[in-house]
């Protein structure tokens, strides 16, 4: 019998293998499928050479979906592609590692300055949309919580709080009228080498950290007792594994958990209206924890590794059918438009 990790590795290994079909079904039909800048092999030679991507663990599925079609159309390329964190991603390319980096996330300023520093020019593609999960398990009576809700919750300020009722007099002084349980508070999230992490404090933490005073260099942090990993699916594990569970994952990760997880309401001010996370919702950016999703390609590797321009090429031509066949969400079309004039400009 399959494990509940395994369940969800073989739904992502489908969603994959769809976006690979999708994209051998959308080639000329004649058999000479052309090269230019599509990437797509020809009769005459396929494109061929080695492309290095590493990065955010919510942008591998849509990098392994565009290199697994690209292989499929130049038998000769080879693309890796690896998903420790956005954090760690950054830090292999801006020396010079990588020829492309996932992310989660804008690149940061102390980031852009290694990457400066080593040399390392690039170009930033936003590719899609993703939603962060705020997540807790069915059998939870909680529906929804405000940003001052998930700061009292998981903020720098909340360490040592065992129970959802510890948080209660910090969400009060913040103005939230949720009522919490007095259940304990087992908190599974991604750890400070992800993306997702750094979004969501961004996102849902850090404006309320500065209001409080907090102090300078726990601003742009969580609390730090809590069970981190930087596996989505091991966070998914933690969620399903208790009845008073809290966690935040790529909206992707935990539309494929199904109904072993709950997926909560946020709302950015205390006692507002509640959105959950959708397709709908993330596009038109309703949803408060609504995020964009790039890739980094090197400048350097698009020059002289003969591989990389025509995979992007191939991976932005092909890129709806990738973002979405990953559970991840399109660009709208003004936006879509401006990233190839983005790409084409370099």
């Amino acid at each position: 019998m399959q494990s509940k990790t395994q369940r969800r590795v073989a739904w992502l290994s489908v969603i994959l293998s769809l976006g690979l079909v999708a994209a051998a079904c959308g080639g000329d039909d004649d058999d000479d499928t052309g090269t230019g800048g599509s990437g797509e092999a020809t009769d005459e030679g396929a494109v061929t050479g080695e492309i290095n991507i590493s990065g955010s663990s919510t942008v591998e599925p849509v990098s392994t979906a565009a290199g697994e079609a690209f292989m499929e159309a130049n038998p000769d390329a080879i693309v890796n592609v690896d998903g420790p964190g956005t954090g760690d991603g950054f830090q292999l390319f801006c020396s010079g590692q990588l020829d492309i980096s996932d992310a989660s996330r804008a690149i940061d300023d102390e980031e852009a300055a290694a990457c400066d520093e080593n040399g390392v020019a690039y170009t930033e593609l936003q590719i899609a949309f993703d939603g962060i999960t705020v997540m807790t398990s069915p059998d939870n009576e909680i529906e929804c919580l405000s940003f001052a809700d998930l700061y009292a919750l998981i903020g720098p300020e909340s360490e040592g709080f065992s129970t959802w009722a510890d948080a209660q007099p910090i969400a009060s002084e913040l103005g939230s009228n949720t009522e919490f349980p007095d259940a304990p508070l087992d908190i599974t999230g991604p750890g400070t080498e992800s993306g997702t992490y750094d979004s969501f404090i961004e996102l849902a933490l850090s404006d309320i950290a500065e209001e409080r005073g907090v102090e300078e260099d726990l601003v742009e942090s969580t609390r730090p007792d809590y069970n981190a990993s930087p596996n989505d699916n091991q966070i998914i594990d933690g969620v399903e594994s208790s009845d008073s569970s809290l966690g935040w994952v790529g909206f992707a990760f935990a539309e494929g958990a199904g109904d072993q997880v709950k997926e909560l309401g946020v709302t950015a001010e205390p006692n507002g209206e509640c959105v959950t996370p959708s397709t709908e919702t993330i596009s038109d950016e309703s949803y408060p924890l609504a995020r964009p999703l790039f890739i980094y390609v090197s400048q350097a590797s698009a020059t002289d590794n003969e591989a990389v321009a025509p995979f992007v090429d191939f991976y932005l031509e092909n890129l709806n059918e990738y973002v979405e066949s990953t559970g991840y969400v399109a660009l709208p079309d003004d936006q879509a438009t401006e990233l190839t004039t983005t790409w084409e400009d370099r």
